[in-house]
């Protein structure tokens, strides 16, 4: 890469193209994407407030949420998140075991 803001334009660029994926594929549940990749939705959101906070920008969780999901947290788990079924629930308990695959 030519430099470190060309990078940070491409990464910023990558990031924006990942949330709205996410936003489109409303029927895959975040407890799918932890079971499968070790990070769902919320953790995308909990990064994003700690990138601000560490760099002293005012964006709090709920704030960071509403941009992952594209509306408010509560609205988006009416709207699309189904129970989680009694297998789902035992692979999570199983990824959350293991701290090299979540983060």
């Amino acid at each position: 890469m030519s430099s470190e803001s060309t990078r940070t334009e491409l990464e910023a660029a990558a990031f924006r193209q990942l949330v709205a994926h996410l936003q489109k594929r409303t029927d895959v549940q975040n407890i799918d994407l932890m079971n499968l990749a070790g990070f769902c939705r919320n953790c995308l959101s909990r990064w994003l407030a700690e990138a601000a906070e560490a760099r002293q920008v005012e964006l709090d969780r709920d704030a960071a949420r509403e941009i992952v999901y594209g509306m408010p947290y509560s609205e988006w788990k009416t709207r699309h998140q189904a129970p989680a079924t009694p297998e789902q629930q035992a692979a999570l308990e199983r990824v959350m075991a293991d701290p090299d695959l979540t983060s």
